[in-house]
């Protein structure tokens, strides 16, 4: 057997070795790529959701999941309203200004909402994460001040909120409550997670 018999039966080995490498990394590759995209549920759970708010009286709440995250669509009475006026010296950010995220520019009002009578934000307390609770009552009340107006608690370090889910100066959440995009496909039903469809 000469040299170049035994170089070329090398070769071939070689490169049909090299060959099944490749496709068997292909083979595994392709699944461990794949593993990077979102799943179905993923995806859906980042999709926009709509709420009927038709059942929805004034001074009544109801909680919708965006993200995993309990977004509240409050309907605020007329004095519920006018209780922000009151309020507006008393918040650290009374527009929105200051924000580790972003705010739609239809939220950077008094009453932070497209609609002064309905209010949506992210019902988690920007300081730890907490939920804050409904206090909505105006008037003197355990753990808040006597000349309070109504808003929300929360319970983990104190925080509190006012109608327009505007954080009161001087406590430890750092930002107002978050407005989630959002829209009205009528007027009584909201898209919450997208302000921008066609």
């Amino acid at each position: 057997m000469s040299n170049s018999t035994v170089d070329a039966s090398k070769r071939t080995w070689l490169i049909a070795s090299s060959c099944a490498g490749a496709v068997g990394a292909g083979f595994v590759a392709v699944p461990f790529v794949s593993s990077f995209q979102p799943s179905e549920r993923a995806k859906a759970a980042g999709a926009p959701v709509e709420a009927d708010i038709s059942a929805l009286e004034p001074g009544q709440k109801m909680t919708v999941e965006w993200r995993g995250k309990p977004v509240w669509i409050l309907k605020r009475t007329p004095e519920m309203i006018a209780s922000l006026k009151h309020t507006d010296g008393e918040v650290a950010d009374p527009n929105s200004k200051r924000t580790a995220y972003p705010i739609p520019e239809y939220a950077k009002n008094e009453t932070r909402s497209i609609k002064p009578e309905v209010l949506v934000v992210v019902g988690i307390c920007t300081h730890l994460g907490c939920s804050p609770g409904d206090k909505f009552t105006p008037g003197p009340q355990p753990s808040l001040p006597d000349d309070w107006q109504g808003g929300f608690l929360c319970p983990c370090h104190g925080s509190t909120f006012d109608l327009a889910g505007r954080v009161f100066k001087n406590k430890p959440a750092p930002d107002n409550l978050e407005v989630p995009p959002h829209m009205y496909l009528s007027d009584t039903r909201l898209l919450i997670g997208d302000d921008k469809k066609a």
